[in-house]
């Protein structure tokens, strides 16, 4: 997973998004988000990396979007492909990014830039 960084070349990390957005409560060290779409074969693996990793840790949520229903985000945040997760902090800041199917040892290791 890399820094955040938006389409346009400038930091991702500025913006922040809160559970209203999400739809879905912050975890209180930090939140995997993930877009997704329904017919994405890698989303459904991602769906539960994602899930085993908030689960290991202590205070991580998961929360899954389709990005088909939050086009408004989608565009926002620049989503380009599915699955796409963004990690953020305590605070809803995007610390990372990454598009494609994570493994669960970079998700782990993202997390440290949010906790």
């Amino acid at each position: 997973m890399t820094p955040a960084r938006d389409g346009g070349g400038g930091p991702a990390a500025d913006r922040r998004l809160d559970a209203e957005r999400l739809g879905a409560p912050l975890g209180e060290r930090a939140t995997l988000v993930q877009f997704s779409t329904a017919f994405c074969q890698p989303c459904r693996a991602t769906r539960r990396v994602l899930a085993d990793v908030a689960a290991l840790v202590p205070g991580v949520a998961h929360v899954e979007i389709d990005a088909e229903g939050a086009l408004d985000l989608v565009r926002e945040l620049r989503v380009r492909k599915t699955p796409t997760v963004l990690v953020l902090d305590a605070g809803g800041r995007v610390v990372r990014r990454a598009s494609g199917q994570p493994r669960k040892a970079d998700v782990i290791a993202a997390l440290g830039a949010a906790v």
